[in-house]
């Protein structure tokens, strides 16, 4: 091992001890009866510890091509880190889809329970949710001593799945029960011991966020500001962390806007084919309303995406990409209650010894199929199961924290290439099918201009294209985004229901920056892709470009295109 690796190795560890939810959910053992110390003192402790790495990586010798790769990597990382400790982020990181509210909570869903022994875990720790939940709201109390102040409209939603979680309210179609103790129930061993202590602290968890919520929706929404944008300082900073490039938000707004209307014009012949006369959206409530369409029920939903996996997985394997045998298993999951609108995907562990994982959020009884399949596309094969699960296996050229580190540009720009990918090789022969892809593409496309427009204050174009204005409530163009416009225009330029635009804009809005990689992302990759067709001509080669490039790990934006020039 070069000591640049030695170094990569020491900082995963370095991360998982610091950082144990992070530990559980790369899969990194030994940490699972632990949780993140959350407090302020404990996060000037990781930011010191990151400089001292950045400071030793400094003085290593660079001895061949994966050490100068995985010094670019760490160092980009860890800079990104720190700039967002520099900026005091972390005293409000608070939001309605991935912060330490859910996390919290969340990462139980990962841990293994199959004997005695893992339910000891989890005992341990349960017993540690309320303390981790203390120093959450110390940190939160030092935002507030210092003006490093959230939009209430995050603090209101993280409340809102607090207030599930415990119990004192109930997401879609279930009644209030408190999340850790129908947890707990599944415990089927004989050990009462065991048992009553999950029991205690299972009650001990409900009421740490019970109280969590309670303060929330009282001191700390009062302490919190009505306005929900960043501003371009802050937001450049987090597109660089999410994209791992420098984003010109300018640029990106107006060709967000012009990829759009190339989607929505294609989406309207494709309504027209479905039904002829239609308007996307009208196509949009024919098919919700068509069973042919629909699955009732979230369990049918489940599995009906295990076969789209399993078969797409099957079909993929020796084709399109060189599926190793371990990754052939990708598990499609129920999400658990309070989660966010947006399916999502976890990683396998180090060892696969637990699977990578598809997540279906439970906001309704019936789930549209037609719309589904490119999501899942999206989240499992050939998108973030195929790249996730196949830089995990490669040990040999890529340090281990490159096997563990994920950038979103590169992650959901490669997942939004792989639902391209499915279209250019006919899986949505259906005009319904292919509507579905389209709608997610026009929904990547859309974050682009809300993102930006929501964060940066800016105006609506009084002169973008006419076809992005049919079917909206009022006509936006010259009119400053806010939160309603967004929800309108997203309703009905990518197809989502009420309740999905709505989940999605407060998502955008608590996570500045990350809802632009998808199409950012994508843009890199087919550009990528169309340099090495442009070089190898007729010889080029898809699988081996894939595989090629999966084997790169997760790379920022800023040097992916020059590292697949190389290979």
């Amino acid at each position: 091992m070069s000591q640049v690796f030695d170094l990569a190795s020491r900082i995963v560890d370095g991360t998982a001890a610091g950082h144990p939810i992070f530990a559980t959910y790369m899969g990194v053992p030994g940490f699972d009866h632990l949780l993140t110390d959350q407090s302020p003192a404990a996060y000037d402790a990781r930011a010191e510890q990151a400089r001292g790495w950045l400071a030793e990586l400094d003085t290593l010798p660079v001895e061949n091509d994966d050490d100068r790769l995985a010094v670019a990597v760490m160092r980009e990382r860890l800079e990104s880190r720190l700039a967002v400790h520099d900026l005091r982020l972390h005293l409000r990181d608070v939001n309605v889809l991935g912060c330490p509210v859910q996390h919290n909570r969340n990462v139980f869903t990962m841990m293994p329970t199959a004997d005695d022994a893992d339910w000891a875990v989890i005992a341990a720790r349960l017993e540690q949710v309320p303390g981790a939940l203390a120093g959450l709201r110390e940190a939160y109390e030092a935002g507030i001593a210092e003006g490093v102040l959230p939009a209430r409209r995050q603090v209101l939603g993280a409340a809102q799945m607090a207030a599930v979680c415990a119990g004192r309210e109930a997401s879609a179609g279930t009644e209030p029960t408190p999340w850790f103790g129908t947890y707990v129930a599944g415990y089927a061993g004989d050990d009462d011991a065991l048992r009553a202590r999950l029991e205690a602290s299972a009650a001990a968890a409900t009421a740490a966020y019970a109280d969590l919520a309670d303060w929330m929706r009282g001191t700390y929404a009062d302490a919190a500001v009505d306005e929900d944008g960043v501003g371009a300082d802050v937001y450049r900073t987090m597109a660089r962390v999410y994209s791992g490039t420098d984003i010109d938000p300018q640029e990106t707004y107006a060709w967000g806007w012009a990829d759009l209307a190339e989607i929505t014009r294609r989406m309207n012949d494709c309504a027209a084919r479905l039904y002829g006369g239609v308007t996307p959206f009208e196509a949009m409530e024919r098919l919700d309303a068509d069973p042919e369409w629909t699955i009732e029920g979230a369990e049918d939903a489940r599995a009906w995406l295990q076969q789209v996996t399993d078969g797409t997985t099957a079909s993929f394997n020796g084709t399109y990409f060189d599926i190793p045998d371990q990754m052939l298993r990708c598990e499609a999951m129920l999400a658990p209650a309070g989660a966010a609108a947006a399916p999502y995907y976890t990683a396998p562990s180090e060892d696969f010894s637990r699977p990578g994982r598809t997540w279906l959020p439970v906001v309704d009884t019936s789930f549209r199929k037609w719309w589904l399949l490119s999501v899942w596309y999206h989240e499992a094969v050939p998108g973030h199961h195929l790249q996730l699960g196949y830089v995990k296996t490669q040990t040999d050229r890529l340090s281990r924290f490159q096997r563990m580190e994920f950038i979103s540009g590169n992650g959901e720009g490669w997942a939004l290439y792989a639902e391209r990918l499915m279209d250019e090789l006919g899986y949505f022969s259906e005009a319904a099918t292919e509507l579905g892809y389209l709608s997610n593409q026009a929904l990547r496309a859309a974050r682009v201009v809300i993102d930006i427009g929501l964060h940066l204050g800016l105006a609506i174009p009084a002169d973008i294209d006419p076809v992005l204005v049919e079917g909206l409530a009022a006509d936006p163009r010259g009119r400053v985004w806010d939160a309603d416009i967004a929800r309108d225009f997203l309703r009905v330029r990518g197809l989502q229901t009420p309740a999905f635009a709505a989940s999605e804009i407060d998502r955008y809005l608590g996570l500045p920056g990350q809802a632009i990689c998808y199409k950012v992302g994508e843009r890199e990759w087919l550009a990528a892709r169309a340099d090495a067709q442009a070089a190898a001509g007729e010889s080029f080669d898809l699988k081996a470009w894939h595989m090629r490039a999966l084997a790169l790990g997760s790379v920022g934006l800023s040097v992916l295109r020059e590292e697949l020039a190389r290979v």
